[in-house]
């Protein structure tokens, strides 16, 4: 078995989180006189919510109140609004029963995260889950990446790899001296992923089952 580590993302890796995320957005941008469809806000699926918000100009010493009005929806429902994609389950028990150590390596606040996990009994599948504090700007995709390996006590680099969707969880991955599975069901691009340096590609879970457990 080639990994005995493997680090996880959530949104648009486990779970589909398109529903809450762009609603939160929306709601958000309404709060600035900004009139956007949910279906156009999928890019702030994935990257911290400053780099989101961003896109619309928002003046950086309105940033923290951008972020809080996103989650006066999220909290409550928006993180709810949230569905596993279908299998990832019983990919995760395969993984598990095969010996792996699974992490949970994710941007997203780690309250929210454990919640989610909880909320869909994912959670038991992993020993570590790991994600960014509230503050989003104090910890981004590498610095979360760091603490899931220095806490999982991982001493084989070579052993553990990261999966996700987008460009972030690559470069995340990289700076720890990582390789990535960039997974083509979640928000991300071919071109994106590539462009990242991902060293393998998984088109479906199966692929994913193949490539981790060769």
């Amino acid at each position: 078995m080639r990994f005995t580590h493997v680090l996880f993302d959530l949104d648009g890796t486990l779970t589909d989180p398109k529903e809450g995320i762009t609603n939160s957005a929306a709601h958000a941008l309404r709060h600035f006189g900004i009139d956007a469809d949910p279906e156009s806000l999928t890019f702030f699926i994935g990257p911290p919510l400053y780099e989101s918000f961003e896109r619309f100009a928002i003046p950086e010493g309105r940033m923290e109140e951008a972020v809080a009005v996103f989650r006066e929806y999220f909290e409550p429902r928006g993180w709810m609004e949230n569905v596993p994609y279908p299998g990832i389950g019983e990919t995760l028990g395969r993984l598990q029963s095969a010996g792996m150590k699974l992490i949970l390596a994710t941007s997203k606040p780690e309250e929210f995260a454990v919640r989610i996990m909880e909320r869909f009994d994912l959670a038991r599948y992993f020993t570590l889950l790991c994600g960014a504090p509230m503050d989003e700007r104090k910890a981004g995709k590498a610095a979360v990446v760091e603490r899931a390996l220095s806490e999982a006590g991982v001493s084989d680099l070579s052993r553990a790899v990261m999966v996700g969707d987008r460009r972030h969880d690559a470069e995340g991955a990289r700076v720890n001296g990582l390789d990535t599975v960039g997974v083509l069901w979640g928000y991300g691009s071919r071109e994106e992923l590539l462009g990242a340096g991902v060293r393998y590609l998984a088109g479906s879970l199966s692929e994913l089952e193949e490539i981790l457990l060769a």
